[in-house]
C-alpha cells in the first residue's frame, strides 16, 4: 500500500502537443492564449531548494484548498479561476484528465503584480528572528513584550519582492511597494490581503486551524482590474497551526512543510542543492498534514 502510494507521486507533467511555458517550484503552466492551464505537481520545497522527492496528494490538496478559498473570497475580490473540473477543459486536455484531475486549474491570464503579497496575524519565523533584534517587522513596529507565536496587536502587511525560483524573496518596505505599483494600486492591494486574511482567519479558527500568515499574490487583467491569481491559504502558502495545541512561547504544531524543514535542519542541510533524500516516514507524516488540511479546512477528502 505505501510503494503505490509513494509511486503515484507527480513530480513533473509532460503533455505532448500542449505548450509548457514554465516550470516553478511545484506548479507546471501551459499556454492556452488568453488562459493558462495551471497543474500543481507533488514537488516540495524548503528553504528555496526543490526536493527529489515529492509528497503524495499535495498537489491535489493545494488545488482543492485554493478552490475552495476562492469561492468564500470572491466578493471581496475576483480571482482568476475558469474551472477547476477537467470536463471542463479544451478538448486537448482530455488525454491528460487522469493526471489533471483534482490537481489542475484553467485560470485566465493576468498581468501579475511583481510583489508578494505577505499578511502577518501572529509573530514566527523571519518576523519572529527580526522582533528579536529592533522590535520591528519589515519596518513596522510592535509593542515590547512579544514572545514567540505570539498574536500581533492586528495583521500586518509585509509586502517582498518576487524573485526567481531558487533565489529568495526580499522584502520591502510598503513605499518601495507604491514605487513599483503605483500608490492607489498598492493601498488597494493591501487592504483586499487584509480583508481576506481576516475572513480566512475567522472560517479556519471555527475549524481548528490558526492561520499565522500566508502569501498572496495578484495580477491585473486586460482591462487593469485587481485579480486574486496563484494559490490562497494553503499549507504551502501559509503557516497553519493547530488551535487546540497553541502555545505563545514556543513554535507551534504545524499543516505546513515545517515538518519537512525540521527534518533538514536536523540534519544540518546547508540550503543549497542538492537537496539531500527525504526518508519515507518524512515523505507520508507530510503527506498526512496536508491531508489532514484539506479536511479540516473544505470538509473535502481524497483518501
Amino acid at each position: 500500500m505505501t510503494k503505490n502510494i509513494l509511486e503515484s507521486v507527480i513530480i513533473q507533467t509532460n503533455f505532448p502537443g500542449l505548450k509548457l511555458i514554465n516550470r516553478g517550484k511545484v506548479r507546471d503552466i501551459y499556454d492556452f492564449g488568453d488562459s493558462l492551464l495551471i497543474v500543481a505537481t507533488d514537488r516540495i520545497s524548503a528553504f528555496d531548494v526543490v526536493m527529489n522527492e515529492g509528497i503524495p496528494y499535495k498537489g491535489k490538496v493545494l488545488t482543492q484548498i485554493s478552490d475552495y478559498w476562492f469561492e468564500q473570497m470572491k466578493d471581496i475580490v475576483p480571482n482568476h479561476l475558469t474551472s477547476s473540473i477537467v470536463y471542463d477543459f479544451p478538448s486537448g486536455c482530455k488525454p491528460y484528465w487522469d493526471v489533471l484531475n483534482d490537481r489542475s486549474m484553467f485560470v485566465k491570464k493576468t498581468k501579475p503584480l511583481p510583489v508578494e503579497c505577505i499578511v502577518r496575524g501572529y509573530l514566527s519565523g523571519s518576523g519572529w528572528n527580526e522582533y528579536k533584534n529592533n522590535r520591528m517587522v519589515c519596518g513596522i513596529r510592535l509593542p515590547d513584550g512579544l514572545v514567540e507565536s505570539s498574536k500581533l496587536p492586528a495583521p500586518i502587511f509585509t509586502p517582498t519582492t518576487k524573485e526567481e525560483a531558487g533565489k529568495h524573496d526580499q522584502n520591502i518596505s510598503f513605499e518601495d511597494m507604491c514605487s513599483l505599483v503605483g500608490r492607489e494600486m498598492a493601498n488597494k492591494v493591501r487592504d483586499v490581503s487584509i480583508n481576506i486574511f481576516k475572513r480566512g482567519s475567522d472560517l479556519a479558527e471555527k475549524k481548528g486551524i490558526i492561520i499565522a500568515d500566508t502569501k498572496m499574490e495578484f495580477g491585473l487583467n486586460d482591462n487593469g482590474d485587481l485579480i486574486l491569481i496563484d494559490e490562497l491559504l494553503t499549507p504551502d502558502s501559509s503557516r497553519l497551526w493547530l488551535k487546540d495545541k497553541y502555545e505563545p512561547g514556543r513554535g507551534q504544531d504545524s499543516f505546513d512543510k515545517q515538518f519537512v524543514r525540521d527534518y533538514l535542519l536536523s540534519v544540518n542541510f546547508n540550503k543549497k542543492p542538492p537537496a539531500p533524500k527525504l526518508p519515507e516516514e518524512v515523505i507520508l507524516k507530510t503527506s498526512a498534514l496536508y491531508l489532514e488540511a484539506l479536511k479540516r479546512l473544505s470538509g473535502r477528502t481524497l483518501v
